[in-house]
């Protein structure tokens, strides 16, 4: 099989934006993506609904199913960057955000009892007395081997004015861990947070990510703005986590996935591996995040030689996606839009690539 693309969502004048999704395989063996799609505005807090594509040949087609969830059902504009998660009594769970305000988001769970054709049962994993600007990426959600659910979470500080629409936004995140040991029923946050452990930055530790590397040893990583992605571990679940530290991903300010495949539990890390550095020169609106690359590791620490997915010097590549076929490839979701798309958020590319 060579490597191809088979998916390219561009964006146009109703859509201008097609944007972070994630998978799952259905019991009749069709695999949902859904993902995030814009209406009229490209910004982050623009109109925006979650919608379903399905395929029936292991990724190589897919269908538009309709719309997963509508930012109306909660009275705003804004609902993005999903999870999915199969459930342990059999549900499909989709984890998202809900952008109540400027400075609140929620991170809601919704199941659906039919295969994904509807979902219902919303709840909310965030804690009602303590609301703020949580970020949960797209494909984020993991559940360890002892069946907790681990939500990795970056936490800004924000503030509204009361006489008018001013918002403080502190760009600069802590590391946050929700957990849920009933299958999402509820939720408490792990006993540690992980601050940033470096001055002169701008982002702190955004984007929160983690993937179990053995049996409850879990490993969180973050952007920054520091020449690397950092990394922090924990060994007893997701409840202690360790100082961060950069890890071996040199990277610029963009997100990173790190996945386990099931088939032969090897580790998968999607990143973009040049960091901005004084006098890089990049094209607007891509934000160096060129080229994206995969590698290969059999513990989840130390990984080899990497290859290119996209590497396009006019288009940035980012908030990757990944799924694992029955015919021992991995599909790779991911935002690939240049600055004539309106950046690079715009357009959604999912490539198929032989392992």
């Amino acid at each position: 099989m060579k490597d191809h693309t088979v998916l390219s969502l561009s964006p146009d004048e109703k859509y201008p934006r097609h944007s972070e999704g994630a998978f799952l395989r259905l019991k009749n063996g069709d695999i949902l993506f859904i993902y995030s799609r814009f209406k009229n505005s490209n910004d982050d807090d623009g109109p925006s609904d979650l919608v379903k594509l399905v395929s029936h040949d292991e990724g190589e087609s897919w269908e538009e199913a309709g719309v997963a969830v509508s930012a109306d059902m909660y009275n705003v504009q804004n609902v993005m960057s999903v999870s999915l998660m199969r459930m342990q009594n059999g549900d499909v769970g989709l984890f998202y955000l809900v952008k109540s305000s400027p400075s609140v988001n929620k991170i809601m769970l919704s199941r659906s009892k039919d295969e994904g054709k509807t979902f219902c049962s919303h709840s909310e994993c965030t804690y009602f007395d303590r609301e703020g600007y949580y970020v949960l990426n797209n494909d984020r959600a993991i559940r360890l081997i002892s069946g907790r659910i681990i939500l990795p979470l970056s936490f800004h500080r924000t503030c509204c004015g009361e006489l008018g629409p001013f918002v403080h936004f502190d760009g600069r995140a802590v590391g946050y861990f929700l957990c849920s040991d009933d299958d999402g029923e509820t939720w408490f946050e792990s006993d540690d947070a992980v601050f940033p452990p470096f001055s002169g930055s701008n982002s702190g530790l955004q984007e929160a990510g983690a993937e179990e590397i053995r049996d409850g040893v879990v490993l969180g990583y973050f952007r920054t703005d520091m020449m690397y992605q950092y990394e922090s571990f924990s060994i007893d679940g997701g409840m202690h986590w360790t100082a961060a530290q950069p890890s071996r991903f040199t990277s610029p300010c963009s997100p990173m996935k790190i996945k386990k495949n099931p088939f032969n539990d090897k580790f998968y890390a999607v990143w973009n591996p040049i960091p901005s550095f004084n006098g890089r020169k990049t094209p607007p609106g891509v934000w160096g995040r060129t080229p994206i690359v995969w590698a290969e590791s059999d513990d989840g620490l130390s990984f080899g030689e990497y290859k290119i997915i996209e590497d396009r010097e006019d288009h940035g590549y980012c908030y990757p996606a990944l799924f694992f076929t029955n015919d021992n490839a991995m599909l790779v979701a991911y935002c690939a839009g240049n600055e004539e798309d309106g950046g690079c958020l715009c357009r959604l590319n999912i490539r198929k690539i032989a392992l």
